[in-house]
């Protein structure tokens, strides 16, 4: 085995698997070839085609149905014979179907078709239900996750870092709610993806089948068939259907690994500040000499499969984009390696999930570190002191803090000085890093609104 794919981590995506390996690949043809066939009967637009029956349709189905690996090998067989994959399965259909009832119309198995109108039409109807059963659900399930941890933090105080320097408090709630927003409005962008399919012949122009059955409307026909099968009809392609909309969905599962990367190495960061504390069970170990250590491998294994994932996601981009004019190979290949970047995201998710799931939140950790860091207040202290028009406060609050060590008393002894009006110097007074979270709180209740597409 080459790939941790097909050995440390099978079972974690053996969802994508069934949806896109090469076995499931055969599957798919096979499964648009067999429709195709059946669509044309159904339609009757050629008179030389009859009906099929009820137990020929059934025949039809069960083909697809029972493609496993003892058909996968047959198949594999035909393929070193053609040295070409899809005319490999037109040929298992007509051998496996000769001795039937259908032999008399074998011939109308991939009729007018070009390999790629039988290609994109699986890869398309692979890549939606491996995104929509495999993927999504992991997704959503993550963000869920995020959103209890949001909803159940809203009030912990805690200390903001910018520049990785004490900042503004916020609390714990408000900034996991703004990863479940970001993560949110891309779920919201793949859920919305179209997954397009074209059906038009060698080049997109009908002319086999223009040839064969000039009185037939075969635009219809191809826009019928292409959305029969749940994809949005594409009317203008080359060879091969474009790709475009592979592209958009990848740049947008892209984005999403990467908002989730960065939610790894802010939980990595908190967890090596103490603020976040890792359950662990009795017999796990976290160093093979150290016996001390709870390493936050969890996050650390998303973050590695994360940018696995991106990477394929991206070269993905930017090869499937271009096609040399109206057809050249190089996307079929490409191609191949989609079940593997969508399934280094699912190990990314998979791993985020559970370290999220041992963390707990040492809010004792969280009020000593804002205890001890009243210069915070400055900013608070002097946007009141502007407020009320008093002499230069940032310059005046930056000489009292800047670089320095300071204390509650100390702090409380500038704001006394400054002969601000009663209700403000108490208000101040009264202030404390961890009380200067402003409207934090309410902030979370913002994840509950739907973000548009």
């Amino acid at each position: 085995m080459l790939s941790p794919l097909d050995g440390r981590y099978r079972a974690l995506v053996s969802g994508i698997a069934g949806h896109l390996s090469e076995q499931a690949l055969n599957r798919g043809r096979l499964e648009v070839e067999v429709a195709w066939l059946s669509y044309l009967a159904d339609t009757r637009v050629l008179p030389e085609l009859r009906e099929l029956t009820a137990d020929e349709q059934s025949l039809l189905r069960t083909l697809v149905a029972d493609f496993d690996s003892e058909q996968v090998a047959a198949l594999a067989v035909i393929e070193r014979r053609t040295g070409h994959d899809v005319k490999a399965v037109e040929y298992y259909i007509k051998q496996a179907l000769d001795a039937t009832s259908l032999a008399d119309v074998l011939e109308f198995v991939h009729f007018g078709c070009t390999s790629e109108d039988i290609n994109n039409l699986a890869y398309g109807r692979m890549l939606q239900r491996a995104i929509t059963d495999a993927w999504l659900p992991a997704a959503l399930g993550l963000v869920a996750d995020l959103r209890d941890l949001a909803l159940a933090q809203r009030d912990q105080p805690m200390l903001s870092r910018t520049h990785g320097q004490a900042a503004t408090p916020t609390t714990v709630g408000k900034e996991i709610a703004v990863f479940v927003h970001r993560l949110d409005r891309q779920l919201a962008r793949i859920q919305a993806q179209e997954y397009c399919g074209k059906f038009n012949g060698a080049t997109g122009t009908y002319s086999a089948h223009q040839a064969a059955a000039p009185e037939v409307d075969w635009i219809e026909i191809s826009r019928g068939f292409v959305q029969s099968l749940g994809l949005t009809w594409n009317p203008l392609t080359t060879q091969i259907e474009s790709h475009d909309y592979m592209c958009e969905l990848f740049a947008d599962l892209a984005r999403f690994n990467g908002i989730l990367n960065n939610l790894n190495t802010d939980m990595w960061s908190y967890i090596s500040l103490g603020l976040f504390r890792q359950r662990t069970t009795a017999e796990a170990v976290g160093s093979s000499t150290m016996p001390h250590k709870i390493n936050p491998i969890r996050f650390e294994n998303s973050e590695a499969n994360l940018e696995v994932s991106n990477s394929l996601l991206q070269v993905l981009q930017t090869s499937l984009i271009t096609s040399r004019m109206q057809r050249d190979l190089s996307d079929s290949s490409m191609q191949r390696n989609i079940g593997s970047a969508l399934g280094y995201a699912l190990i990314g998710i998979v791993n985020t999930r559970t370290g999220l799931r041992s963390l707990d939140v040492d809010s004792d950790a969280l009020a000593a570190e804002l205890d001890d860091a009243w210069e915070v207040l400055a900013e608070a202290v002097q946007s009141v002191m502007r407020r009320r028009g008093l002499n230069q406060p940032y310059e005046r609050l930056k000489d009292l803090t800047r670089g320095q060590r300071i204390t509650e008393e100390g702090l409380q002894d500038f704001i006394r000085e400054l002969g601000l009006p009663a209700d403000d110097e108490k208000r101040l007074l009264d202030l404390t890093p961890a009380g200067y979270t402003g409207l934090a709180s309410r902030l979370v209740d913002f994840i509950d609104v739907p973000s548009p597409p």
